[in-house]
């Protein structure tokens, strides 16, 4: 009974987050789901590996749907073996997306706890990390890996908390299981970023134990710790191993290219272009949004104000609604104002939790502040990308690992995490007898009047301290003439109303918060009752602005998001061929970030931040404009290219000039650097010749090839791990596949004798092909994926004999003792 009595509180605990997350995301009850448009895209992608599991029931590790062939490691591939991802799934038992809302909230309480905050408030930790804007948002847009990374960080920080704690057994096992879903999740810059903060942990630890003198415990600590995360990564082997082995294929990877498409050098790295890991730099002063959430005038779909300044410029210019509306579309002039290319929606953390976080900062000591004070600032910092250079710059340069990863101002997470973590702790300051009354009413003054006062000064001066101009403002007045610079003065005037009025909002939720903790420290309340006031103020506030941006309106039938796309007539008139396997080229959307081809068709284009370089490269070089260079568009036997038609409907054009899925050819130049591979594509003509890297020359021995009129080869049998053709020729000849080039994994056999095949065309794969009648076979058989999932197999029973022996070790010391 003492043990039902001490877990009735988390069992009404963990209730309640069910109820919040089912709550919140309310029509999930009905079968509803979120319309996720990055879900949508990924669907799309995805269509073929699906389909092909359902009809074979086996996995299907490579598909043709996406940018002429990849990897599907990074699209959801299931692994043999892979016990730690069932965990996960019992875990999130939740319609999606609240499952990942509850996983928010039940993480965040359980690391509360470890930190030895009383349930009640853990309660309230837990809503203020749940309900963080951006943690919504993303999940509104469809990041779900990266909300599922997330959601694993404060269960892999409870871990490693208890094991410097000295409970060995207990954080030895919750960081090997919590590391392990982390990894499960698949984001690794998430993951990455979780390391960053677990370093700023560590060096706290560190100069901790020099000062106790105790670092013999520490570094037993960080070896029970390493131990628990090497086991974490063997219950993932499948997974991290093949990502390892793509990944220098990927796009992520280093380019071999040394120029630009115009020809101009191009900077050369071991990762992503600086401007492109750059792109989505946070503002200095965007990082007001965190108190603020329209500081900046929110998203760049924020809607105008109900009595919008620029509706009535236009009204005074004499437009009519309509025309107005027309306007509106063709020149956007949106709320937001800052330098992000696009916004979701503001990073807001609340105004409250801000406000408590500074409160726990006046009360709390040791490691615990200077863990967290460099956790925020190590994140607000990096944040700032390329409007803090030089931090940013070192990190690129010279941090592991670092240029792998672009947007870096999602590494405000590391915020978003760390101020509930301070504000709660605060609280349970506050509530206690670790400070003096006196110590923690001064606190409490101080605190509460830097952030109203700072939050006061936004609202009555704000219009002046700042000109709410956007960087494209100067250009829109231009575009709209003699109306410009009226226009212009309406959306800016919007700009402030909004600022001044979320300034407000959130100066009255802070004075209310401040009145209850007044009434509390002078006994007017009692700390359940102040509790209670203090989670309905913080729902209030973070709830409010989230519905601002994810809310029912956008949810859909189920079935919706099943099939995100609608045939069109182009797609139905490529159906009607069914003459073997070919590829699209949907032109009529940015080809190379849409999904939709994919989802009917096997398409040249796709959505992905993870396609393989070589097809990116080909991209920038040969299919960004608006005539795709047909070269290109053949050898990859696209035989339908989707176009807008003079109706402006789209119509699928029958390319006569597709080389097929193989050919053969009778010429080939040999060049010396990719560089030379990729531009001598531009002119020739890919079913005569073939363009061959120098390092396959050996392949090669210096054979010319004739030609031979009668010689065929045709695509047999298809599936996206296996492909069969047949060949006649009375030489030996030199063949091309229209298939993507992937040494990892892909096996050639010629009448069932292995054999060997090298890269053609920059991105082809290519083989020299004896004389007579032969059977081709290319199969997809990663070995990767097999000693992966041995390896995870291992590692899971390595655990369980670890927790057996730690138990036994920890039974044989309770037997001494007692003796």
């Amino acid at each position: 009974m003492a043990a039902l009595k001490k877990a009735l509180p988390h069992l009404v605990v963990l209730i309640l987050f069910i109820l919040a997350s089912l709550i919140y995301f309310s029509p999930v009850l009905q079968g509803e789901t979120i319309f996720q448009s990055d879900i949508a895209q990924f669907n799309g992608i995805a269509k073929q590996q699906r389909d092909y599991k359902a009809a074979t029931g086996e996995e299907t590790y490579w598909t043709n749907g996406a940018f002429g062939g990849m990897p599907t490691y990074q699209m959801g591939a299931r692994y043999p073996n892979h016990l730690i991802k069932k965990l996960d799934l019992t875990l999130r038992f939740l319609p999606r997306p609240a499952d990942y809302l509850f996983l928010y909230l039940i993480s965040m309480y359980v690391l509360l706890l470890v930190m030895k905050v009383d349930y009640k408030l853990a309660f309230l930790g837990a809503l203020a990390f749940g309900f963080s804007t951006y943690l919504i948002i993303i999940l509104g847009v469809g990041h779900n890996l990266k909300a599922h990374a997330i959601a694993y960080m404060p269960l892999v920080l409870s871990g490693i908390i208890l094991t410097f704690r000295g409970k060995y057994l207990w954080g030895f096992a919750l960081t090997a299981i919590a590391m392990g879903l982390e990894l499960v999740a698949n984001h690794f810059q998430m993951t990455y970023y979780l390391l960053l903060l677990v370093v700023v942990l560590g060096l706290a630890y560190l100069v901790d134990a020099f000062r106790r003198k105790q670092l013999p415990h520490f570094f037993k600590s960080v070896g029970i710790l390493c131990a628990a995360v090497l086991l974490a990564i063997g219950f993932n082997s499948a997974n991290i191993l093949a990502t390892a082995e793509y990944a220098p294929y990927s796009m992520r990877g280093k380019s071999e290219l040394t120029i630009k498409p115009d020809g101009t050098p191009k900077e050369v790295t071991n990762g992503l272009p600086y401007d492109y890991i750059t792109e989505y730099s946070y503002g200095k002063l965007e990082s007001f949004n965190l108190m603020v959430p329209r500081f900046m005038g929110g998203g760049s779909g924020e809607p105008l104000p109900e009595e919008s300044q620029l509706i009535d410029a236009l009204r005074g210019l004499g437009i009519p609604p309509q025309e107005a509306n027309n306007i509106l579309r063709q020149v956007p002039l949106p709320m937001y104002w800052g330098d992000q290319p696009i916004v979701e929606a503001p990073a807001y953390v609340g105004a409250i939790v801000v406000f408590l976080a500074l409160l726990g900062f006046f009360l709390i000591k040791g490691r615990l502040r200077w863990w967290l004070l460099g956790g925020i600032l190590l994140s607000l910092l990096l944040s700032w990308g390329k409007n803090f250079a030089f931090l940013t710059e070192f990190f690129v340069d010279y941090v592991p690992l670092y240029n792998k990863f672009r947007a870096v101002s999602s590494i405000q997470v590391i915020i978003e995490l760390l101020l509930p973590i301070a504000a709660v702790i605060g609280l349970h300051q506050l509530f206690n007898d670790f400070n003096t009354k006196e110590a923690r009413r001064k606190a409490l003054l101080i605190s509460g009047g830097i952030v109203s006062g700072l939050l006061l000064v936004f609202y009555l001066l704000g219009s002046s301290l700042f000109d709410f101009q956007a960087p494209y403002d100067a250009d829109v007045a231009a575009a709209l003439g003699e109306a410009g610079p009226v226009l212009i003065e309406g959306i800016q005037a919007d700009r402030i109303a909004v600022f001044k009025a979320d300034s407000l909002r959130s100066l009255g939720l802070v004075l209310a918060t401040i009145a209850v903790l007044f009434g509390l420290l002078r006994n007017a309340i009692k700390e359940p009752l102040a509790v209670g006031l203090l989670a309905v103020l913080l729902l209030i506030d973070l709830v409010g602005v989230d519905k601002r941006y994810v809310n029912e309106e956008d949810f859909v039938d189920t079935r919706v998001m099943e099939q995100p796309y609608q045939r069109n007539g182009a797609d139905i008139q490529i159906e009607q061929d069914k003459d073997g396997f070919f590829r699209v080229y949907d032109m009529t959307t940015s080809a190379f970030t849409s999904g939709r081809a994919s989802f009917f068709h096997n398409a040249l284009g796709g959505y992905s931040a993870v396609k393989m370089g070589r097809i990116h490269d080909l991209y920038e070089f040969y299919l960004m404009g608006e005539q795709p260079n047909m070269n290109i568009i053949n050898m990859f036997n696209v035989r339908y290219l989707i176009r807008f038609g003079d109706n402006g409907g789209p119509y699928a054009q029958r390319n006569s000039g597709a080389n097929g899925n193989a050919w053969f050819v009778t010429d080939y130049d040999l060049v010396a650097s990719a560089d030379e591979e990729i531009q001598a594509l531009a002119n020739i003509n890919t079913k005569q010749k073939a363009v061959i890297h120098q390092e396959f020359a050996g392949m090669l021995s210096g054979k010319r090839f004739a030609a031979d009129s009668t010689a065929t080869i045709t695509l047999k049998e298809f599936a996206p791990n296996r492909m069969v053709y047949n060949s006649k020729s009375t030489t030996e000849g030199l063949v091309v596949f229209s298939e993507m080039y992937y040494k990892p994994g892909w096996k050639l056999t010629i009448d069932g004798q292995e054999a060997d095949y090298f890269r053609a065309n920059y991105t082809l794969r290519a083989m020299v092909l004896p004389a007579g009648e032969h059977e081709i076979v290319f199969s997809f058989e990663p070995e990767v994926v097999q000693r992966g999932s041995m390896l995870s197999l291992l590692s899971a029973g390595i655990f369980v004999l670890v927790l057996l022996g730690f138990g036994y070790w920890n039974y044989r010391n309770s037997q001494s003792e007692s003796a």
